[in-house]
């Protein structure tokens, strides 16, 4: 029998950190408009509602993603970058292409005094990286001028790539424990301060603000070592001024179920599922609802790295691959999280009273 002293301390305040990642990041090319998301599915995975340490943390990761779409997605890309005039009715066979490789940091602080009865988190998240977008394919349909309807047809070849700041995510987090079963809430959202250019196919910004809360549950048994975390959210989106377009609502669930073999590493298996419920929307919306879909899962690897009396760290690796996508690019993607947070502290032993006769 596995014994591990989670609750609330050692592993439970690492893994409440490493699981909170960023999501503005991946503009060049995931859902929405143009296939372009608020959220990137795999922010949160296990042991998602573990309490944490109080005090200080600081989470950071690599992010790498791979994806590429078709003639759906592509043709939204091009109404978005302007390339297709309101004139011509369109039909785009095409391919897009889009690698995005980002650092994040991910300052948190956790309240030791209880609010509602709970573990209060607040933080920021800020990025900086690179995105690289291609796209090749054609353009046919019918353009109206004065002189009548007039066939049309080019060949696209377009790619670019930036460098830069993303959008700035603040975040808070309540966290409930009894027993095995630990409950949380949060509320984050986009400030839209990145790298963002409507007529450019990377970028790092989303060009327009958004909202995003929800809930989620871990299930964690110390004696067996046996975990499983699931969080439903939804996103709302606001208006893009530059495109006068808005994303409809998004529901996402990411999960993640893990086995600790020793009291330092973990392996187990992570996923989500991505869906527009909502229809897009807005003056500058040229493609209809446009809902959006996907579903990833893959493996994760996780290590506890003691630093210190009063510090540890904690490293984890995990990866999907998607499918099932649908006005949405797919591919893979990875990331790989070191998180450094204060160490459970053992109490000392009350001191004895000296007796003297």
């Amino acid at each position: 029998m596995l014994h591990l002293k989670l609750r609330g301390g050692r592993a439970a305040g690492l893994f409440g950190a490493c699981i909170i990642a960023s999501f503005s990041a991946m503009n060049d090319a995931r859902a929405d408009e143009g296939g372009v998301s608020f959220w990137i599915p795999g922010f949160f995975g296990s042991l998602a509602a573990a309490p944490m340490q109080p005090g200080w943390s600081l989470t950071s990761f690599y992010y790498h993603a791979s994806v590429s779409a078709g003639g759906d997605v592509a043709r939204a890309r091009e109404f978005e970058i302007g390339r297709i005039p309101v004139n011509l009715t369109a039909n785009v066979s095409a391919s897009l292409d889009a690698r995005a490789d980002l650092g994040v940091v991910m300052p948190l602080y956790t309240f030791a005094t209880p609010v509602f009865g709970g573990q209060l988190t607040v933080g920021a998240i800020g990025l900086y990286g690179r995105a690289d977008t291609s796209l090749a394919g054609s353009v046919t349909g019918t353009l109206t001028t004065p002189l009548g309807t007039l066939p049309f047809s080019r060949f696209d070849s377009i790619s670019d790539s930036v460098t830069g700041f993303g959008d700035v995510l603040p975040i808070a987090t309540m966290r409930w424990n009894n027993g095995v079963h630990n409950y949380m809430t949060y509320i984050t959202g986009d400030i839209p301060v990145g790298a963002y250019d409507s007529t450019r196919l990377s970028n790092i910004g989303i060009g327009h603000g958004a909202i995003d809360a929800g809930g989620g549950y871990t299930y964690l048994n110390p004696q067996t070592g046996h975990e499983f975390s699931g969080v439903l959210g939804f996103t709302y989106n606001f208006t893009n001024q530059s495109t006068q377009y808005q994303n409809g609502v998004d529901m996402h669930f990411d999960w993640g179920a893990s086995q600790f073999l020793t009291k330092q590493f973990l392996a187990g298996l992570v996923g989500y599922v991505y869906q527009e419920v909502g229809c897009d929307s807005g003056s500058g919306d040229r493609v209809g609802c446009f809902q959006s879909r996907v579903v990833g899962v893959g493996p994760q690897l996780g290590f506890i790295i003691p630093l210190s009396t009063t510090t540890q760290g904690y490293l984890n690796v995990k990866s999907y691959w998607e499918f099932a996508n649908q006005n949405r690019p797919d591919g893979w993607n990875a990331w790989v999280t070191f998180v450094i947070s204060p160490a459970e502290q053992t109490p000392s032993a009350p001191t004895r009273r000296m007796v003297t006769k």
